[in-house]
C-alpha cells in the first residue's frame, strides 16, 4: 500500500508516548499508567473508552515504551485458534526477550466469547503475557470476571476541544501529503462537532474535505463546506461504524423526551445495523432508573424484565420485546430525582471527605465498642408508634442537608410530602 492511500488518521498515528495527545489523568506525569512505566514495569489492563480516544495506538505505545514484543488480535476477526497461536508464538519469544514480557493486544475484547477469554486468561494468571485489552462496552458486563479480577480497568476520556485542535494543527503542519495542499482552516467548529470528541473521525474528515480541492486550488475549510461534505458521506450505522454512540444517543434522546415513534425508528436503526440486543437492552434499565426512577418505578422492573427476555430470546424475536419496553419508556412519565440525589450526594462526599460515623448508629461487636458508646442512644424504630421515631442519621456535620428534590410528577411529589410530614420540615430544598 503506498503511503498517499494510508489514511490521514493512520498516517498521523504517534510514534512515541511523549507524541500521544489527551489522557493525562493516566499517561501525565501523576498518572498510574506513567508511574508504572517509570517503574519498568506494565500490568495487564484493559482500555474502556468510546472510538476514537486512541486504545490501540496507547496499546502499541505501552510496548514500544519497554521495548516488549508486541502481538494484536481482533476480537471481530479471531477465534479461539487464533489467541491460542499468538499465545504459543509470545511464550516461544519470551526466551528471546528474557527481561521482556510479550504484550497481546485484543481490540474490542468485550467481543469475544467466554471460551476465547477463558484461552488468554491462563497465559496471563501464568505469566506468560501482558494483556492490553481495548473496549468501548463496560468491562464489567463483558470481560469474565476471573480475567477481569487480573487486569486494571483504566477508563480513556473523550479528547477535550483544546485537544482536538492540537491533533487538527498537528496533522496540517507536519503531514507531507497535506503540506502540498493549499490549506486555509477559517472555521473549525463542523469538524469538532459532527467528530463527537473522536480523533480517528476527525482526521477522516479532516481529509475528505481537504480532498474535494484540486491540486494546485486553494481550500478554505469552513463549517458550512464541512457540513456539506459530511452530510453527503456520512456512513450508514452498523455496530462497528462511527455513528454507534450518535445513534444510542439519539435513542435515549428520544425515549427522554417521550417521543415513541423517534425511539422506534432509532430502534429500528440499531436492529438493522447488527447491534447487540443486549447493549440496547443495558441502556433501557439505565434509562428507565435516571429519567424515569420513582415517576413510575414499575419502569425499571419492565426494563430489567426485557433484558432478561431478550439474553433468553435472542434476535430476531427479541427485536419486539424491545420495541414493547422502548415504547412504554418513552410514553411513561419523566423524573429524574433518583439521579439528582445520588449526583448531589456524591458532589458533597467529595467536598467534606470521609466524616465520622455518628456513634449511635455504629455497630457494637465487641465489648469495647460498647464501652466507647458505639450503639448508645439508638433507638429502634419498630419500638414505636408506625415504626417511626425522631432521631438524627446524619453526621454532625451534614444536618439537614437534603439530597432527593421533587420535580413535577405526582410520585415523587408524594415521596417529598412524605418526607416533611415524617421530619416537620427537617430537610431543607436542595
Amino acid at each position: 500500500m503506498s503511503f498517499e492511500s494510508v489514511p490521514l488518521a493512520e498516517r498521523m498515528r504517534p510514534k512515541l508516548l511523549d507524541d500521544y495527545i489527551g489522557q493525562e489523568h493516566l499517561i501525565g506525569p501523576k498518572g498510574p499508567i506513567r508511574r508504572a512505566l517509570d517503574a519498568g514495569i506494565l500490568p495487564s489492563i484493559i482500555l474502556w473508552g468510546p472510538p476514537g480516544v486512541g486504545k490501540t495506538t496507547l496499546a502499541y505505545l505501552l510496548a514500544d515504551q519497554l521495548k516488549s514484543p508486541f502481538y494484536s488480535l481482533s476480537a471481530i476477526s479471531s477465534g479461539v485458534k487464533d489467541v491460542r497461536e499468538i499465545i504459543a508464538k509470545a511464550s516461544q519469544n519470551q526466551g528471546l526477550f528474557q527481561s521482556k514480557q510479550p504484550v497481546v493486544f485484543i481490540d474490542e475484547i468485550h467481543r469475544f466469547s467466554k471460551s476465547q477469554q477463558d484461552s488468554v486468561l491462563g497465559a496471563v494468571e501464568k505469566g506468560i503475557i501482558t494483556l492490553i485489552g481495548a473496549t468501548t462496552e463496560n468491562p464489567s458486563f463483558e470481560v469474565i470476571s476471573a480475567l477481569l479480577s487480573r487486569c486494571q480497568v483504566y477508563t480513556l476520556r473523550e479528547h477535550t476541544k483544546e485537544d482536538l485542535l492540537k491533533i487538527i494543527y498537528h496533522a496540517l503542519a507536519t503531514d507531507s501529503i497535506l503540506n502540498t495542499k493549499k490549506i486555509v482552516l477559517n472555521q473549525t467548529n463542523a469538524l469538532l462537532a459532527i467528530s463527537g470528541g473522536d480523533a480517528r473521525k476527525l482526521l477522516n474528515l479532516l481529509e475528505l474535505v481537504v480532498s474535494t480541492a484540486n491540486q494546485n486550488e486553494q481550500v478554505e475549510i469552513t463549517d458550512e463546506l464541512t457540513k456539506s461534505i459530511a452530510s453527503e458521506s456520512l456512513a450508514r450505522y452498523d455496530k462497528d461504524g462511527e455513528q454507534h454512540f450518535d445513534i444510542i444517543s439519539a435513542f435515549i434522546k428520544s425515549i427522554r423526551g417521550s417521543d415513541p415513534n423517534a425511539a422506534v425508528y432509532w430502534l429500528a436503526r440499531m436492529v438493522e445495523g447488527g447491534e447487540d440486543p443486549k447493549f440496547i437492552a443495558r441502556r433501557l434499565i439505565i434509562l428507565a432508573s435516571e429519567d424515569i426512577g420513582l415517576a413510575n418505578p414499575n419502569a425499571l422492573l419492565l426494563a430489567t424484565s426485557c433484558f432478561q427476555a431478550v439474553e433468553m430470546i435472542g434476535w430476531p424475536e427479541s427485536r419486539i420485546i424491545l420495541s414493547q419496553c422502548t415504547i412504554y419508556l418513552a410514553s411513561s412519565p419523566k423524573g429524574n430525582a433518583a439521579y439528582k440525589a445520588i449526583n448531589h450526594a456524591q458532589e458533597i462526599v467529595r467536598q467534606t471527605g470521609n466524616v465520622s460515623v455518628p456513634l449511635h448508629l455504629r455497630n457494637a461487636p465487641t465489648r469495647l465498642m460498647n464501652e466507647l458508646g458505639y450503639g448508645t442512644n439508638y433507638l429502634y424504630p419498630h419500638d414505636y408508634p408506625e415504626n417511626f421515631v425522631q432521631l438524627e442519621f446524619m453526621p454532625d456535620e451534614l444536618k439537614n442537608t437534603s439530597f432527593f428534590s421533587a420535580g413535577s410528577n405526582s410520585k415523587e411529589k408524594e415521596i417529598e410530602q412524605f418526607i416533611d410530614n415524617k421530619w416537620a420540615n427537617k430537610y431543607k430544598k436542595p
